[in-house]
């Protein structure tokens, strides 16, 4: 039986007689049996941990999807001059659609990449920030709270869109629109060790990924409701939106996916010293994205990343349904694909 070098090289023999036909007719085949495999094994996502006492607002949570903590291996056999090959595609040509184990079972566009999606139906960036009609409540005169969702939209604006955050830059353009004691505890909890304030807002790590296209996918809901807390009373705005980012390892287009965050919370609209003010309360999860991070970035995971750390657990839910809300057990959730 032959063993190390010289089974290599008897395959390399067998191969070579192969024509080119039969290699794309295998390649394809190996391609449909790896997105079959995918299709039969459940995703991840994971949870936002517990938020710390008085601090701007909760950590983020991160939901890991797309499988990868199951890497396939794609096996196809053939039979040639009695030799039973197990399929290597980098024996067979290159061949793009093969490129990094695991192929996606449902490649995304890198022309249009929120094409089969639920995303495709959603607005384009700020138009998805739709609020309520401003009403005087909470104590609060309808000229108050129209000021207080103008400023909400705002907020969920640089949060989720403003492209230096993203790009893991200084959040320069949320942190402007903080109250002045918010502010300054955010700036204080940038970089954090144990809560960074960055979890308010929407950064990839640094190198982590890069935007295909200028689209930002949004959708959502904003009601009004009324708060009384720490002395403080007025109008609370709850936020509820997805964000879907087109996104892929830098240089590389053949990693582009879809990342989805959800962005739940309020922001608390006051009278305080003769002006209306806002304070901002929400978090967010991201799929699909490392879990047990603590950095405050997102940390995308791409099909051919091998398996984080913290296993995922839990039914799979789905990322793009607005009524799922992460559990802060500070565990990992599997999610369905984005």
């Amino acid at each position: 039986m032959p063993h190390g070098d010289d089974l290599d090289a008897r395959f390399n023999e067998v191969v070579a007689q192969i024509d080119e036909g039969e290699r794309r007719r295998m390649r394809s085949s190996a391609a449909r049996q790896a997105r079959e495999a995918r299709a039969g094994a459940p995703p991840q996502r994971a949870p936002r941990p517990p938020r710390p006492e008085r601090l701007p607002a909760g950590p983020g949570s991160r939901r890991l999807g797309r499988m990868s903590v199951a890497l396939i291996v794609l096996g196809v056999v053939v039979s040639a001059a009695g030799l039973m090959i197990i399929y290597r595609p980098d024996r067979l040509g290159a061949n793009p659609g093969l490129e990094g184990l695991p192929v996606l079972a449902n490649p995304v566009r890198t022309d249009n990449p929120f094409a089969g999606s639920p995303a495709e139906r959603y607005a384009d960036g700020a138009a998805g920030f739709v609020m309520p009609e401003a009403k005087a409540l909470g104590g609060l005169s309808k000229a108050d709270v129209a000021k207080g969702l103008k400023r909400t939209r705002a907020l969920l604006a640089a949060a989720l869109l403003d492209r230096e955050t993203l790009l893991g830059g200084r959040p320069k353009a949320f942190a402007g629109l903080l109250e002045p004691d918010q502010r300054e505890l955010f700036y204080e909890a940038l970089g954090g060790k144990n809560y960074d304030s960055r979890d308010l807002v929407n950064s990839f790590a640094p190198g982590s990924a890069e935007p295909v296209g200028d689209v930002i996918k949004v959708n959502g809901t904003a009601r009004l409701g009324t708060f009384r807390e720490d002395g403080l009373h007025g109008v609370k705005v709850e936020v509820n939106y997805l964000a879907v980012y087109a996104v892929r390892r830098p240089g590389e287009p053949s990693t582009t996916m879809r990342l989805v965050s959800h962005l739940t919370g309020e922001v608390q609209v006051y009278r305080s010293e003769g002006r209306t003010a806002a304070y901002v309360e929400w978090g967010m999860s991201h799929t699909p994205a490392r879990c047990g991070t603590k950095d405050g970035f997102v940390h995308p995971v791409y099909d051919d990343d091998p398996p984080g750390s913290v296993a995922p657990s839990g039914p799979a839910t789905d990322p793009y349904e607005l009524e799922e809300r992460s559990v802060s057990d500070g565990g990992c959730d599997t999610s369905e694909e984005t």
